[in-house]
């Protein structure tokens, strides 16, 4: 779980709202590492300039960064065990700025949910293949 989950180079397969990684392209996140990507929500796309906050392998990564319009956003990833041989993997999102208030805030809250929904479902399809 945690090799397709925390692999810059696997998110195309499984995250909803990669569109596309802007540079080099780390092999693999390390702790201060930064990276943009191309994220598209409610049908526009951001470009978001991520810094690695936390990376604690093959548990939790924590990224961060800003994307136009003063848009900031905090993913943390975590695979927990789960049973015997199992795991359960989860993402917390935050988005904050002047723009994501009011009925915009609703809206980004209800298409993160949506997007981040379908995107472990994904994952979870990508690692059972």
């Amino acid at each position: 779980m945690w090799a397709a989950f925390a692999d810059p180079g696997r998110f195309e397969q499984w995250l909803t709202i990669h569109t596309k990684w802007k540079g080099d392209v780390p092999t693999e996140f390390r702790k201060g590492a930064q990276v943009s990507e191309v994220v598209t929500m409610l049908g526009m796309a951001n470009t978001i300039t991520w810094t690695v906050e936390e990376y604690d392998a093959p548990s939790r990564l924590a990224i961060s960064g800003t994307g136009m319009a003063g848009v900031k956003v905090r993913f943390t990833l975590s695979v927990e065990p789960s049973g015997t041989d199992g795991s359960t993997a989860t993402i917390d999102a935050e988005f904050s700025g002047a723009m994501i208030v009011g009925a915009l805030g609703k809206a980004v809250e209800k298409d993160a949910g949506k997007n981040l929904t379908e995107s472990l479902e994904k994952l979870k399809a990508l690692v059972d293949a």
